[in-house]
């Protein structure tokens, strides 16, 4: 069982190229950093962690681009993925760019994490309608892969339209870094990962087991290799007996949450959860 990390990287936090060092150090396998561009203060959306005061590091994440660019630069080993990456408020030709780009500057390490979000104020800031992010961020990820794959690339859809157009670099993963989508499961999520992405963050963790077999028969009615599948459950809090469950119905990864707090507070966190692996 390998283990990730992940943790809102701010700026009152540990810096994310010290952590990326240390959890590389220690043997984890990945580490994520979630995506705000800005949190609007007159919010209409209740915070999805349930509080009634949306938590401060919402409001301070730092871009996870630039962010995971640093700690490519640090290490060499452990995989830097976003989780997640708010894809639908993007410009995807950019944000194409900035994946490959990171891909090849770290020698083929990147897992992007993608998801619908939350935030219909922030969102709106954007541009996008609240109601059609699942399906803005489904063109732009397809949008995003012709760019990937494609010497010569174009897309026509009803949210993103580029003509015939060069990009390069292209990532170093082939057929592309993985896709992994986060989000409660259900048909509609399992549909989405079905067409486009490589695999589930399911957040926390809770009811993988009984999902399992429909994600698996809707990749299989999609025509793709169920066994591809990558399932990897995302913000949990371990003991050894969680990750031994999740060995047992077949996963192979888990990403554990680390608080957004100084390196005195981390740092012996990180040494904790090392006994696990």
């Amino acid at each position: 069982m390998e283990l990730g990390v992940t943790m809102f990287a701010t700026d009152q936090a540990i810096s994310l190229v010290e952590l990326a060092r240390e959890a590389e150090e220690r043997g984890f396998s990945s580490i994520f950093i979630p995506e705000h561009t800005h949190i609007p203060t007159c919010r209409r959306t209740p915070p999805p962690t349930g509080d009634e005061v949306l938590p401060e590091e919402y409001k301070r994440t730092l871009d996870p681009f630039v962010a995971l660019g640093a700690a490519a630069a640090v290490t060499s080993r452990i995989r830097l993925g976003t989780g997640i990456c708010l894809v639908a408020q993007r410009d995807p030709i950019v944000t194409a760019k900035e994946v490959a780009t990171l891909d090849l500057i770290s020698g083929g390490r990147v897992v992007v994490g993608v998801g619908f979000g939350w935030n219909r104020e922030e969102m709106e800031s954007h541009g996008v309608d609240f109601r059609r992010r699942r399906e803005i961020l489904r063109e732009k990820v397809l949008a995003m892969q012709r760019l990937w794959a494609d010497d010569k690339a174009s897309f026509e859809g009803e949210f993103v339209r580029f003509e015939e157009s060069w990009s390069w670099p292209k990532p170093v993963q082939k057929p592309r870094p993985p896709i992994l989508l986060g989000g409660g499961g259900g048909p509609k999520l399992f549909a989405h990962i079905a067409e486009y992405a490589d695999g589930w963050l399911p957040i926390g963790g809770g009811g993988v087991a009984a999902a399992l077999p429909d994600l698996r028969r809707t990749m299989e009615e999609a025509g793709r290799d169920p066994a591809s599948l990558k399932v990897v459950p995302f913000g949990t809090i371990p003991d050894r007996g969680k990750l031994g469950y999740y060995e047992s119905i077949g996963l192979t990864e888990v990403v554990l949450r680390i608080p957004p707090a100084p390196a005195g507070l981390v740092l012996p966190m990180l040494d904790e959860y090392a006994k696990l692996l």
